[in-house]
């Protein structure tokens, strides 16, 4: 390590300060210079995204300018300013502006009322309104193009507006064919882009940014005369169009909003609008400062070198005792992952062949019960059918016998032969109602107190609604088992779902998890019943059934006693309605 004040003491202070004044006037001018090379080059790529934004808003507000000029001229819309059929044209005009893309296409007559529109649906129509008052009729009403951007006086919704006269085959003009545009989507990708966009118009209002809050302030300050034609024209509803923090600090920059930005402008060829691209005007620095900084750290590296090699063999030898010791931690952590692995794929090939086995066995057993139950069914419905009382109660018991065979094959089968069935659009809700059906009797003969949370929620998922319901019968049985010998006797089931997931839980206040394992517990054949009160299968075949919905199942011990099983399904997406 360098001592400074020893090397102070070898040389004299004038040598000192002197290279001192020298590294910090060196510093300085390398600073200057890679904040300007570093500006210059932010300065290009905002000068190369402000044209790709310039030749986006063109081309948004070039794509419906030939639609009036068009239907200006089309004979059905000549007919309805002449005072026929005008109801045909609203239609009509509704079916152009799906096809087009356009907000709203209306024709209004000489007065400015408009007379067909292609919103006469909707309860805001245009249709019975006047905007005479509007600057795009006036224009159009004296036979020239018109263009105007404003906020719609019955929609409260921006737009801009293409307004084309309508003349008779005298040539006279005889009504106004407007269509108004919805800009909104260009700057919903301006505002995802996370870049600092807006649009100014000629009085210096801001008509379109990437932050809406930006939006209809003013970059400068506005007189009395302008606000006050603005007012008349309506052209921004209410909007006080206050004075936003703009300041011009230098060439090129802004402050804006207690920021500073490369403010890089493009004209636009509509309205004498003009964007803004407002560049990072911090980067240039941080990249001037890092130069700065590195080359600090290389002039400093350069001069421990010199120290490091005056002991380079100790600082060898250390170098090389540290590389082996850490090379042996590497070595004996990945050794320790590598046994890490091989645990856990010796446990997933044991309880591969465990479920193996567990299929043929199920097989074998199924194929050789089958035909005996079958038999025994039989006897018994025969047995019934010949009307003799059954004084014993044979009957009734081997018929209970028979059954509890039944469903053990059932459950074995699924391992068997499982089967995949088509998934659907399912409601969780119906899903839910479905299993509490089938266990309400369960429940209510156990003399538990159950709590449904979020059981009404419209919400959907993929799934087979029949063996979903399985699932969560499965793990209510197992709660009324688990409380079956308890004082309290409380079963909450909660259903919540998020923006990916929707997850429904089941809680009981029984025995708990006795610290136990979701994978133990998901093993065949595991219970913690009563001999002859189940099989162990329930849980591991709604694990599979989950999987098969690409779920998942969970188990936790709760604090105050008892488990909570969840099982969260992914959610079914739905398009969302426009704004």
């Amino acid at each position: 390590m360098i001592n400074l004040k020893t090397h102070i003491g070898r040389w004299p202070i004038g040598l000192f300060l002197a290279g001192l004044f020298f590294a910090a006037s060196l510093g300085i001018a390398l600073y200057l210079a890679a904040n300007s090379v570093f500006t210059q080059a932010e300065l290009t790529r905002a000068k190369a995204r402000a044209n790709l934004y310039q030749t986006t808003v063109e081309d948004t507000l070039r794509r419906l300018d030939y639609l009036p000029f068009i239907l200006a001229r089309n004979k059905m819309v000549l007919r309805a300013a002449n005072g026929l059929d005008r109801a045909s044209l609203s239609l009509r005009l509704a079916e152009l502006a799906e096809k087009s893309g356009a907000e709203a296409i209306y024709l209004m007559d000489m007065d400015g009322l408009t007379i067909a529109a292609s919103n006469y649906g909707s309860p805001q129509t245009f249709l019975g309104q006047n905007y005479r008052f509007r600057p795009y009729f006036q224009d159009a009403a004296k036979g020239r193009h018109a263009e105007f951007f404003a906020i719609g006086a019955t929609t409260s919704r921006p737009g801009y507006f293409y307004a084309d006269p309508v003349r008779n085959t005298l040539g006279q003009t005889v009504g106004v064919l407007v269509v108004k545009a919805d800009l909104s989507r260009l700057t919903d990708i301006w505002r995802r882009s996370a870049e600092s966009i807006l649009v100014s118009n000629a009085d210096g209002i801001v008509v379109l940014a990437s932050d809406p809050d930006w939006r209809y302030g003013s970059i400068r300050t506005l007189g009395h005369t302008r606000r006050a034609a603005i007012a008349l024209e309506r052209q921004f509803g209410t909007e006080p169009l206050s004075l936003l923090d703009w300041k011009q600090t230098e060439s090129g920059k802004v402050t804006f909003q207690g920021n500073e930005y490369l403010d890089v402008s493009a004209k636009i060829s509509r309205q004498g609008w003009t964007l803004h691209y407002l560049g990072n005007a911090d980067r240039a620095r941080e990249q001037a400062w890092f130069v700065v900084i590195l080359s600090a750290v290389l002039v400093v590296s350069v001069i421990a070198a010199v120290n490091f090699f005056r002991s380079r063999r100790l600082r060898f030898a250390l170098a090389a005792s540290l590389d082996d010791r850490a090379r042996l931690e590497k070595e004996i952590e990945d050794r320790r992952a590598a046994e890490r692995r091989l645990e856990k794929a010796q446990l997933d090939l044991q309880r591969a062949s465990k479920l193996a086995a567990l299929g043929e066995l199920a097989a074998s057993i199924t194929h050789e019960l089958g035909q005996p139950i079958s038999a025994m069914r039989n006897y018994i419905a025969a047995e019934e059918l010949s009307g003799e009382e059954d004084h014993t109660g044979l009957v009734q018991n081997l018929s209970s016998i028979a059954s509890r065979m039944e469903n053990i094959t059932k459950q074995l089968r699924f391992f068997s032969s499982p089967v995949q069935d088509p998934l659907g659009p399912v409601l969780v809700k119906d899903v839910l109602a479905g299993a509490l059906s089938l266990t309400k009797h369960t429940i209510d003969q156990a003399d538990i107190t159950l709590r449904i949370d979020g059981g009404d929620i419209p919400e959907m998922i993929s799934a087979n609604a029949h063996r979903l319901e399985q699932v969560l019968v499965n793990l209510i049985r197992n709660a009324v088992s688990a409380m079956q010998d308890c004082p309290i006797r409380e079963m909450a089931i909660e259903l919540v779902a998020d923006d990916f997931e929707i997850t429904l839980s089941v809680s009981d206040t029984g025995l708990g998890l006795n610290n136990k394992a979701i994978e133990t517990l998901q093993e065949p054949f595991h219970t913690t019943r009563r001999s002859g009160e189940g099989m162990g299968l329930g849980l591991a075949i709604s694990t599979a059934i989950v999987k098969e919905h690409n779920g998942r199942i969970s188990a936790h011990q709760r604090k105050s006693g008892g488990a909570r099983f969840s099982v969260t399904i992914p959610r079914l997406a739905t398009p969302k309605d426009p704004q």
